[in-house]
């Protein structure tokens, strides 16, 4: 019996950031989060969530920031 198990990453979640500035260039209303998940899956299909990468882009001075770098405002804004 051959069974086809392994990881795949899911779709990108692309989300506009309100309410939180870029510590670069101190704009608001400019940050856009990309979430994306890895699954387990069975036979190609997802049985569940294995990890979770969450990074911010500043649409201005394109700064990129990774979920190390998140600051408290960031955080309170993507979390709602």
């Amino acid at each position: 019996m051959i069974l086809f198990l392994g990881t795949r990453p899911g779709k990108e979640e692309m989300r506009k950031i309100q309410g939180a500035s870029c510590t670069f260039c101190n704009r608001t209303g400019t940050l856009t989060a990309f979430i994306q998940s890895n699954y387990f899956h069975l036979f190609w299909i997802k049985l569940f969530k294995i990890s979770k990468h969450e990074m911010i882009e500043c649409s201005h001075c394109k700064r990129v920031y990774y979920k190390e770098e998140f600051t408290e405002e960031m955080e309170a804004a993507l979390n709602n």
